[in-house]
């Protein structure tokens, strides 16, 4: 090892769960430190206006919103640094992670919140259009296109939910599916299909998100016969999934099949004593800034009460 510090609370990630683990954990005088990881403040910093988070009457800018919450983590006396754990060692006390593979953090509790990444088609025009009409979010974004026909890909129960829900909004979703079958449940299959206003496109592919600074429509093509055709269009929902950033913690922590940790009931405790996780690294079901912050104060109360515990041993 080469540079070694000792911290009582180490967190790790810097989204909603992350700098309200801060907040709490500073306020309980843990000390907290926490590092930002690749992405600060998460994947709000990809998102243009949030409108559901409440507190915010007039809606904020996902960027100036977690520029919010680490400043009022700092305000606590949160220690806030740059930097990402590169390699945990978990098996013994007091916990170590590696920062940017040259220090050494040793830490007597360790907060998890990594979050999740949303999947990508891979396409210059998606990315280049993403926060202007392209979004992985259909409940974040699609209220900014009322009443204006959107598309969404992806075949699985979370873009059908998402389908339902622009179709209660939009005029028209085009819905796209690669195969000519959905990997969704019957039950939400059967909502989508008798929805009128949602329209499905079996067998097709997305080529390319139309617009110059603003989506403007798509063009797809149909995977059997090679046909294309665009669609006008305001908005390009990606529902294909997402995955939870813990390659980190492979081997080392319980996680599911589709490598969400796995936090013990009602609590933020994994299957490792003095680790806690919350936000999108171990919720697939909501995965909302206000659940995300949530779950960060579940894990800092769970933080405090392991160290008061340990302290009194």
């Amino acid at each position: 090892m080469n540079e070694t510090e000792k911290v009582h609370c180490l967190i790790i990630g810097s989204g909603p769960a992350g700098y309200t683990a801060a907040i709490y954990a500073s306020r309980a005088n843990l000390k907290p430190v926490l590092y930002q990881g690749m992405q600060p403040g998460g994947q709000l910093t990809i998102t243009t206006e949030v409108e559901n988070y409440p507190g915010y009457a007039n809606g904020v800018m996902g960027p100036q919103m977690m520029v919010d919450f680490e400043q009022q983590a700092q305000r606590m006396g949160a220690d806030i640094r740059w930097g990402m754990a590169t390699k945990v060692d978990f098996s013994s006390r007091p916990l170590k992670v590696e920062i940017d593979e040259e220090k050494w953090i040793e830490a007597d509790s360790v907060i998890i919140a990594t979050g999740a990444s949303a999947k990508w088609l891979g396409l210059e025009s998606e990315q280049r259009l993403n926060g202007h009409g392209v979004s992985a979010c259909a409940v974040c974004d699609g209220f900014f296109f009322k009443g204006q026909e959107v598309a969404i890909v992806g075949a699985g129960d979370t873009a059908c939910e998402e389908a339902l829900y622009l179709s209660k909004l939009c005029s028209t979703v085009h819905m796209l599916v690669r195969r000519d079958e959905m990997r969704a449940s019957k039950v939400m299959q059967a909502r989508v299909l008798k929805t009128p206003n949602i329209k499905v496109y079996w067998n097709s592919e997305t080529v390319e998100v139309l617009g110059e600074n603003k989506v403007s429509g798509l063009k797809i093509r149909n995977t059997q016969t090679g046909a294309e055709q665009e669609i006008p269009l305001s908005a390009f929902f990606v529902a294909i999934g997402h995955q939870p950033n813990s390659a980190l913690f492979n081997g080392i922590l319980d996680m599911d099949d589709q490598g969400y940790l796995i936090t013990q009931s009602d609590s933020s405790r994994t299957n490792v004593a003095g680790v806690f996780a919350c936000g999108d690294v171990q919720d697939k079901i909501y995965r909302q800034a206000v659940t995300a912050a949530g779950s960060g104060c579940m894990a800092a109360l769970d933080a405090e009460r392991y160290l008061g515990a340990l302290e009194g041993e």
